[in-house]
């Protein structure tokens, strides 16, 4: 697993805006990642509402906020339509940005398996992980991370 103050692995990903991403794509804000496992199921939309609502407040602390999943575009693109989402959203189809922060079970009830595991990285301008959040439980969860970058900025 990552942790506090390691580099954050780089990723090449496509955006639902069409544009491919890089993590030195975000280098002039913080970058809150955020990983989840399917568009428009209940707990992934919710979370994805919250990150949304609160976008103003993150934007306020120059941190920008990004979701992946192995969703294609055309989903990403249909999910942001349906709930007004105001979120970046990148497509990991073969999930090995998902590997990369670790982001996956792969083990399930004792059988071999790989599932998401919902997780949250918020990254510094210079790419280091300032807070991991793995095993992410919705509620308040994009609060939680408000509050954390607030914290640190005040410093």
């Amino acid at each position: 697993m990552l942790k506090v103050s390691d580099q954050a692995p780089d990723f090449c990903l496509q955006g639902d805006d069409g544009n491919l991403y890089r993590l030195n794509s975000f280098t002039n804000n913080a970058l809150i990642l955020f990983f989840y496992p399917k568009d428009s199921t209940p707990g992934c939309t919710a979370e994805s509402i919250d990150f949304s609502k609160l976008l103003e407040e993150f934007k306020s602390l120059s941190a920008q906020v990004v979701g992946v999943s192995k969703d294609s575009l055309t989903s990403h693109i249909g999910f942001k339509c349906k709930y007004s989402l105001d979120l970046l959203l990148l497509s990991d189809p073969d999930l090995s940005i998902h590997r990369q922060y670790y982001a996956f079970k792969d083990s399930i009830f004792g059988k071999t398996a790989f599932m998401v595991n919902r997780s949250t990285f918020l990254i510094d301008e210079k790419g280091k992980i300032l807070k991991c959040w793995y095993n992410v439980r919705v509620k308040n969860h994009a609060q939680t991370v408000l509050d954390t970058l607030k914290k640190i900025r005040e410093k």
